[in-house]
């Protein structure tokens, strides 16, 4: 009998690296938006005192910018240190280039805004790693990035 086909890509030294699945990404981004919420919750407790203490209207267009910003940041300085967010972490995934390098502040930025994208289409940038023969999505193809599971976690 013929065990389950993984998924792999070859790292140097052919050493097989498993790409992590539909699922396994899934969770993590709700891992990931999850705590998102909390530093977003935070990230505007610490605007109000300077709103007078009430909430932002929709006139401060200020206050969007500012969460997307707080967002690119939270994402972008996991991705960049050590290519793991919490979520990830959790997974057991990293975010690295396509040599299994660490990304720089220019893909983190692609990648963040190329996500956004993903999902603004109804989640069909997501999707793509269904269809996609390397299971990557839009925002992976775009930033020049791939998911891969952490080394010491390749067994599962």
């Amino acid at each position: 009998m013929v065990g389950p086909i993984k998924n792999t890509l070859q790292k140097p030294g052919n050493t097989p690296i498993s790409k992590p699945g539909f699922l396994r990404r899934l969770t993590a981004t709700f891992y990931d938006l999850l705590l998102l919420i909390a530093v977003l919750f935070v990230a505007t407790a610490l605007l109000l005192p300077l709103n007078g203490g009430v909430a932002f209207s929709a006139q401060q267009f200020f206050f969007p910018l500012y969460l997307l910003l707080v967002s690119f940041f939270f994402y972008a300085w996991f991705w960049t240190h050590g290519g793991q967010t919490l979520g990830l972490r959790a997974w057991k995934i990293k975010v690295l280039t396509l040599d299994m390098k660490p990304i720089n502040w220019k893909q983190a930025l692609l990648r963040f805004i190329a996500a956004i994208v993903s999902w603004g289409f109804f989640g069909l940038g997501f999707l793509w790693i269904l269809v996609d023969k390397n299971q990557r999505s839009w925002h992976d193809h775009l930033s020049k990035t791939a998911l891969f599971l952490d080394a010491h976690d390749t067994h599962h």
